[in-house]
């Protein structure tokens, strides 16, 4: 395998960078007359819409679950209410679920709190189900505005950070005082649902090529793995004379080719442990688990140690630029490699550093064999039973790995190191697929809840059945 491309990974069907097919709010007619907001915002919205204040079309329900009417846990997640099993909870449990409220489909569920975290999107979300969820969050009776509308209307006020401006306190957080006076812009019922019924169809639709753009990438990461395990244990000579390893979940090894532990092969040590007591604003920087989240090591977010300390307690644990450091807990096949910045920092404990030996193995090696599945393979077996999750030297103390001559270590690195690139391309173009269908997502519901497009006289494809949305006349 020399070269790859995005046909011969999903035969072609996943979509093209710019997600081809889907439409977008230029491709939509606008409404014929508007008329100024006069908020900026928004902007202009359509003649016929109607200004009116939260209040009037979202009341806030508190209705306590004490005597627990109800023991369905719900939470909001990523812009969607998901069901929680109450008995399989882990962490900090509340003394009693009666100091949760009830909540009931066409509510709609709103987490105001921490609002100056960017990270946390998606706040607001429909109930499709009677249960109970954290007094933490603000649950809202749609009285005057369709639920679905509302939903979508809502999770486009998050998306242009409407609620951001609105908090207050030292963590930006709201209650539903602080919403009442929140002008919201809409049509008539008729309309807003069949604006919702759009979006449904018109979500959906790009909610599909995000899947399968997410599955290209689960496909992506499966066959790097593969090639990379097959590289490291089977070589890359088909011809070359094999020989049975002995072990099982290895098979066949090229014959010259030895199974030695893990430690003739390769040099480990994991970072100290130390107390935070030690810690300084200036020093000899000490990397945590976030500085090994890429290729090259990092100090972003370091602590420090007194350099003499350092010199009497732990000078041995210093890395030096070249090694090689994997994390016991983090995702399969991360290596991040130290620079010339990050060169005699200490290393924290979880954190396991990697080099050569003399003449035995090379460190762009090492590099293939940390990122292949039989590596994880073995630590899985390892690990299986314990509680404990991450892994490190008494782990590694127990493996094995097949060890060619250096000169084909050197070409078995290369090659790896040639195909991963590859694979990161086409993983960047995935991902970046997948920003692109996520950002039209975005802009198509802001659009048509703020009346930027006009979708009265859109119909769903004959080729396609329109979702059901149950129409109400308002409360």
């Amino acid at each position: 395998m020399t070269s790859l491309s995005r046909a011969d990974l999903n035969n072609g069907t996943a979509v093209g960078p710019q997600g081809e097919g889907m439409d977008s709010p230029s491709n939509f007619s606008t409404y014929p007359a508007y008329k100024d907001s006069g908020i900026e915002w928004l902007g202009e919205v359509p003649e016929h819409w109607k200004e009116k204040p939260f209040f009037s079309l979202v009341s806030e329900r508190c209705e306590s679950n004490a005597g627990m009417k109800q023991e369905n846990l719900l939470s909001l997640s990523y812009g969607r209410i998901v069901n929680k099993d109450i008995n399989s909870l882990d962490g900090l449990l509340p003394a009693s679920f009666e100091t949760y409220q009830v909540v009931h489909p066409g509510d709609i569920v709103f987490r105001l709190t921490d609002l100056q975290n960017d990270k946390r999107s998606l706040r607001s979300a429909i109930v499709r189900e009677a249960g109970i969820i954290t007094s933490a969050y603000l649950a809202g009776v749609c009285r005057g505005i369709f639920p679905e509308f509302a939903s979508f209307l809502f999770r486009a006020y998050d998306s242009i950070k409407v609620f951001y401006s609105m908090g207050g306190g030292l963590r930006q957080s709201m209650k539903y005082s602080d919403m009442k006076w929140l002008p919201i812009f809409l049509p008539e019922w008729q309309e807003q649902t069949q604006i919702a019924r759009f979006l449904d169809h018109e979500t959906a639709r790009i909610d599909a090529l995000i899947e399968e753009q997410q599955r290209l990438i689960e496909l992506l990461k499966e066959k790097r793995q593969a090639v990379i395990s097959h590289a490291v244990t089977k070589g890359l000579d088909p011809t070359v004379p094999m020989k049975d390893s002995g072990v099982e979940w290895l098979g066949e090894v090229p014959a010259h080719w030895a199974l030695v532990p893990f430690g003739l092969a390769f040099e480990y040590q994991e970072g100290p442990g130390i107390m935070a007591v030690d810690f300084r604003d200036e020093g000899v920087p000490l990397v945590r688990i976030s500085g090994v989240q890429g290729r090259w090591v990092n100090l972003e977010g370091c602590n420090y140690l007194e350099p003499s300390k350092v010199k009497e307690k732990w000078a041995h644990f210093r890395l030096d630029k070249g090694d090689l450091i994997i994390s016991g807990s983090a995702s399969m096949g991360l290596v991040s490699e130290v620079g010339e910045d990050a060169a005699g920092a200490v290393a924290y404990t979880g954190l396991i550093r990697l080099k050569p030996r003399a003449n035995v193995s090379i460190r762009d090696f090492i590099r293939s064999v940390v990122g292949s599945y039989q590596f994880h393979a073995q630590i899985d077996l390892l690990k299986a039973g314990s509680t404990i999750q991450h892994f490190g030297p008494t782990h590694l103390s127990q493996m094995k790995v097949v060890l060619p001559p250096v000169n084909e270590q050197a070409q078995i690195a290369a090659y790896v190191d040639t195909i991963s690139v590859q694979f990161d391309e086409l993983l960047g173009e995935a991902e970046n697929t997948n920003a692109l269908l996520q950002e039209r997502r975005s802009a198509l519901i802001s659009a048509a809840v703020t009346g930027k497009i006009d979708v009265r006289g859109w119909q769903p494809p004959a080729r396609t059945q329109a979702p059901k949305l149950e129409v109400a006349e308002a409360h």
